[in-house]
């Protein structure tokens, strides 16, 4: 269980929690949410230790183990699959002194235990979590360093996963991952043994993983039971009945005032007058439960083009001379189309978004754009480079020098960036207003075609579904590749899967997508809708290859337990036919004890050849399936 008692945390002078009190039960599975800025990650930071409060505590039982990604991510010459190994600390000492342990007895206590904590199991586990996550085999044997951030921020995921914490405390953790892997986490989630606290604004996730809502505002906590739509249902619920008591008081409040203003000159009611006006100075007003009015999306709509937009006709892209990303390309583009990239990171997505963006120029075959396209395009490099000296009012007026100071302000005006937020410093703003600024900046010519690569990650859920309408209101193409599929499934309705080196037009729903990632009702590989089979073959045979080295430790282990008990046995019998020669602890025992020894061990050595045999058949069944 988990505990959170009044805790109270300032940070600059501000208060971000204000005696937040709530109790998660053992095994529960809680999603914390909150809009962006209300503290969710200093929560955490309280939990783990790593903020010291003003007040109160997070406690939890005292041998339970907390789990949680540390923000600096794993490094060196090691690789992700021995990192993930690493992971479990307690698996790696005992491995260790297995080596060099030269006591039987010790030797026997610490194989037990690896015996118990499922230790020869330990790599074909980590190799499912790191192919779950998006590692193929070269990639799990490569060295850490040769990774980008976000592949290393999944290999500290991976290993969390890996180390099974009895609670386990996750922020943001799809903002790194792609929709193949997200959808992996899910999956994973699901049956995940231990408490999970997890920080998210994946719609979907909130309804498939968690069983309670914990909602962080004004400082506060409040447990929700069910999914995030429930929460929803209710809180909407609470909302209504809020305006509703607050309407009611302030009809009070003028009832009141009128009263006090007609009848405090009359003698004869002089007193109530004065009466009703204390009630009046008493009553404390009913906040009004608005939403955040800086939420704000609103694209500015292109003048019409003829289609089509784009044309791509056999074009390949790629970086290095010769050895193109993508290939045999083909694709048409045309207003108000919707049209989503699907596919595992790594795959070529970014490519083609930056072929279409004009970033790139094709190595082979053609790429035609109408002639008087504008194209807007949106990453996270641009959320995370925004010069941290200026305002939005500064970066604004630069990129639109040509315009008069009141276009300008519309601009900023449709995405939420009015009054003081206008000229706030860029390292001021939250994730999510950050984000929003990017967006501006990159539609203020209001362009014909907007490519968003990864537009929600920085995203609180409020304003995912502001973002969702705007598009659906926009004018112009849009081309949207996302891991948040609540996203895709509302704003896209064409599927692109770039995959094997080409896209192609993905014949299936959503739906259909999301059961071929899970391998849920799979139709054979020849009806698949733009799909094939190799790398899962290939992901496969790395599992297949892992549980092939489990299954010869477990005989190794059975061979060496059988070998240590059948050694304790013989010591036994020798005290038995003539105690005058029994050594060490045997001799201090009388007979009647030395028996009851020899028919334990006994049991637990025939205990140990059935382990044997089992493990013996396990070997020869994995390595048939092998061959």
């Amino acid at each position: 269980m988990l505990t959170i008692r009044e805790l109270t945390v300032r940070l600059g002078g501000r208060t971000i929690l204000d005696q937040a009190t709530a109790t998660i039960p053992n095994g529960g599975k809680v999603g914390l949410i909150g809009r962006n800025g209300a503290g969710k990650s200093t929560l955490v930071k309280a939990i783990i230790g790593e903020i010291e409060p003003d007040g109160g505590a997070a406690e939890m039982p005292r041998r339970a183990r907390l789990g949680y990604i540390a923000q600096e991510a794993p490094s060196g010459t090691r690789t992700p699959f021995e990192a993930v190994l690493e992971a479990d600390v307690e698996r790696t000492e005992l491995l260790a002194e297995s080596e060099t342990c030269t006591d039987p007895h010790r030797l026997g206590d610490v194989h037990e235990r690896l015996i118990a904590i499922d230790a020869y199991s330990a790599p074909a586990r980590a190799a499912r979590i790191l192919v779950g996550l998006g590692f193929d085999e070269d990639m799990q044997s490569r060295q850490l360093d040769s990774f980008s951030g976000g592949w290393k921020m999944r290999v500290a995921l991976a290993a969390l996963l890996f180390s099974a914490p009895d609670v386990l405390l996750l922020d943001e953790p799809s903002n790194h991952l792609d929709l193949e892997a997200t959808l992996w986490l899910e999956s994973f989630l699901q049956s995940y043994p231990g408490t999970l606290v997890i920080i998210s604004h994946e719609r979907d996730l909130l309804n498939t993983v968690v069983d309670h809502i914990l909602h962080l505002q004004q400082g506060k906590l409040t447990l929700y039971p069910g999914t995030y739509d429930s929460f929803e249902r209710i809180r909407a619920e609470r909302v209504a009945q809020a305006e509703a008591a607050r309407a009611n008081q302030e009809a009070q409040r003028k009832k009141l005032a009128d009263y006090v203003a007609r009848n405090s000159a009359r003698a004869s009611t002089a007193k109530q007058a004065q009466s009703r006006a204390k009630m009046l100075a008493k009553m404390q007003p009913i906040a009004a439960m608005s939403e955040d009015p800086s939420l704000s999306f609103d694209f500015p709509s292109p003048d019409e083009l003829r289609p089509p937009l784009v044309t791509l006709d056999l074009a390949a892209v790629g970086y290095t001379p010769g050895e193109p990303v993508l290939k045999r390309l083909n694709l048409r583009i045309d207003p108000e189309d919707r049209i989503a990239l699907l596919g595992r990171n790594g795959n070529g997505k970014t490519t083609l978004a930056r072929l279409l963006a004009r970033q790139l120029e094709p190595m082979e075959g053609d790429i035609t754009f109408s002639g008087k396209i504008r194209i807007g395009y949106f990453t996270q490099y641009q959320v995370e480079e925004l010069p941290s000296g200026s305002t939005p009012l500064e970066l604004m007026t630069r990129a639109m020098a040509d315009k008069p100071p009141l276009a300008v302000r519309n601009q900023l005006g449709r995405f939420g960036f009015s009054g003081e937020r206008a000229t706030a410093e860029t390292h001021t703003l939250s994730g999510g207003e950050r984000a929003r600024l990017a967006l501006a900046l990159v539609t203020r010519d209001a362009p014909h075609l907007l490519i968003l690569d990864e537009p929600t990650n920085h995203l609180d859920v409020d304003a995912r579904e502001a973002l969702v309408q705007a598009l659906n209101a926009f004018e112009g193409a849009v081309i949207l590749v996302s891991h948040d599929r609540h996203m895709v499934e509302l704003a896209a309705d064409r599927l692109v899967l770039v995959d094997q080196g080409s896209a192609r037009p993905y014949d299936g729903s959503m739906e259909d997508y999301i059961d071929f990632v899970l391998g849920r009702n799979q139709p054979k590989a020849e009806d698949r809708p733009g799909v094939q089979e190799a790398k899962p073959q290939r992901k496969a045979g790395a599992i297949a290859r892992e549980e092939l080295k489990a299954a010869r430790r477990k005989v190794s282990e059975a061979e060496t337990r059988m070998s240590r008990l059948q050694k304790q046995l013989d010591e036994l019998d020798n005290a038995l036919v003539d105690p005058a020669k029994a050594k060490g602890e045997l001799a201090r025992l009388g007979i009647g004890e030395i028996g009851k020894r020899r028919t334990a061990t006994a049991e637990e050595l025939e205990e140990a050849e059935m382990a044997w045999l089992e493990a013996s058949e396990t070997l020869e069944s994995v390595m048939g399936g092998a061959a």
